[in-house]
């Protein structure tokens, strides 16, 4: 029998998310979806429902992980559509990433919006991605061991998150993350019926100081941590056209 490999993240993602939800995934997500009064919103892999805290208290909100007993990859029923969708910093940690896109596009109305938020993909790859310095120039780079390959990688909890939130379900403080290309990924769009209508990439807004503090906030500036895509739900005509 197959062993269903576990890729919660929730008992961490409180703890390694917060400052960023609060000062840039947040506000950024917000800004992408533009929700309004009547608006619905479908949030896939929703962790602790934060993003619920940051819309209009009038537009309805659904939150879907399994934490709360429900795969966001996996086929689900809804009595309704919504207007706009969500998936962030959570793809990366999905095994199949495309049932949760299909997901989307399968409970999305007409036009309906989906906003992705990712760990950059071509910048930050768990043990395949590092810093270095180039002493001739005193410029910090970042190095790429892998990218086109698709990878599964393990995730070891950081020594400094609090003992309750290490615990995997291995026992072992372990979680798992999902490499893909950004090429993948527009596919993965493309085949359920998404038009990509922006693309942001969202550097750290956090300052270093000291000797080094003038190089590290340069490639701070250069290489961004996320990736923001907003696509739209084509129409019957615009499926056709494409």
């Amino acid at each position: 029998m197959k062993t269903r490999t576990d890729t919660s993240w929730h008992k961490v993602g409180k703890w390694n998310n917060s400052y960023f939800e609060d000062h840039l995934i947040g506000p950024g997500v917000v800004r992408l979806l533009a929700l309004k009064q009547g608006d619905s919103l479908l949030d896939l892999g929703c962790g602790s429902k934060w993003l619920a805290k940051k819309i209009p208290k009038e537009v309805q909100y659904f939150g879907l992980d399994l934490v709360y007993g429900q795969d966001a990859t996996k086929p689900f029923s809804l009595d309704k559509t919504f207007s706009h969708a969500a998936i962030i910093l959570a793809l990366q940690n999905m095994e199949t990433p495309a049932g949760a896109i299909q997901n989307a596009a399968v409970h999305l109305k007409e036009n309906g919006k989906l906003v992705i938020v990712l760990n950059h993909p071509a910048f930050r790859i768990p043990r395949q991605s590092s810093w270095g310095i180039d002493e001739n120039s005193k410029l910090q780079y970042r190095r790429e061991n892998i990218y086109m390959s698709p990878l599964k990688i393990p995730i070891t909890m950081h020594p400094a998150c609090p003992p309750s939130l290490r615990s995997g379900v291995s026992g072992r403080g372990l979680t798992w993350s999902f490499h893909h290309p950004l090429s993948a990924y527009t596919k993965m769009l493309a085949d359920n019926g998404f038009l990509i209508e922006k693309l942001e990439e969202w550097t750290s807004d956090k300052e270093s100081v000291g000797r080094a503090g003038r190089m590290e906030n340069r490639s701070r500036a250069e290489f961004p941590l996320f990736l923001a895509i907003a696509a739209k739900l084509a129409s019957k005509g615009e499926a056709l056209r494409s």
